[in-house]
């Protein structure tokens, strides 16, 4: 009990701290999306804007996924979950993030494999700027990796309420 209390605690307040940061992120989306739209009109159309926001949107959207499922952000079909016992919906939660797990462990192991690709051939974009393709895929594998930390301390709250225990307001 008390390592699963220390588990939610360590990763609850590790995601939260990075979702707070990434969500301005969206302002640097922002300011290369101008930039693009301000060269493209004034001066000649610099090669590298789109790429670079596409590259921010993907760190953007794979770094604040662990922080929107702690939040409960995340979508739920909620025809009868609503109307359910907290217990129940502890049941089902608990049972439903088994799948969400086993999915990121697919998709950790699809993205190092990708990782150790692009880092081994020097993989680049196929387009005129040509970057790095190896920076993109790190954020992406450290996001589903934050991921699946996150979906394991769900679980762990879940276990917690299932066996009546309550979990303090500053853990979730």
């Amino acid at each position: 009990m008390s390592f699963m209390r220390g588990y939610i605690a360590v990763i609850d307040r590790m995601n939260r701290w990075i979702g707070r940061i990434v969500m301005y992120g969206i302002f640097v989306m922002m300011g290369i999306l101008l930039w693009s739209s301000i060269s493209k009109t004034f001066f000649l159309p610099s090669l590298w804007t789109l790429e670079v926001a596409q590259f921010a949107m993907v760190a953007y959207y794979i770094l604040g996924g662990p922080y929107s499922i702690q939040m409960g952000s995340n979508v739920r079909m909620d025809l009868l979950y609503s109307e359910w016992s907290h217990r129940r919906r502890a049941w089902t939660d608990a049972f439903t993030v088994l799948f969400l797990i086993f999915y990121l462990g697919v998709m950790i192991y699809g993205g190092f494999d990708s990782l150790s690709y692009s880092l081994q051939y020097g993989e680049r974009s196929p387009t005129a700027w040509r970057p790095y393709l190896w920076p993109i895929k790190v954020i992406m594998v450290v996001g589903l990796i934050l991921m699946l930390l996150q979906a394991i301390s769900e679980l762990f709250k879940d276990i917690l309420r299932l066996k009546g225990d309550d979990i303090p307001r500053e853990v979730i």
